[in-house]
């Protein structure tokens, strides 16, 4: 299934992994991890943030997908379903059913 995860950084832990050079290391990690369809990073209420779409295929990958971003960068994370264009014109014609 097709979700969203964003995360939203702890400015003073992402301050130090640039200071520290490792910022690059954990975002790449990351991606390796998610394989995200797209990623975007914003500011986002005065706090570094990153959006994701990737897809799970099992609830247990939220486990793996998210204690990096708690962990390494103190991060506030959401992960919820989200649909595509396409997607959204296949649920709408199951609903002329």
């Amino acid at each position: 299934m097709r979700m969203l995860l964003k995360a939203r950084l702890d400015t003073e832990k992402g301050s130090e992994l640039i200071a520290s050079g490792k910022m690059g290391q954990v975002l790449e990690s990351l991606l390796q991890r998610l394989q995200p369809e797209a990623a975007y990073f914003t500011p986002d209420k005065g706090h570094r943030a990153c959006l994701f779409f990737f897809d799970m295929e099992d609830s247990s990958q939220l486990v793996t997908f998210t204690e990096p971003l708690f962990n390494e960068l103190g991060a506030e994370v959401t992960v919820q379903p989200a649909m595509n264009v396409d997607d959204v014109k296949r649920g709408l014609s199951a609903l002329k059913g």
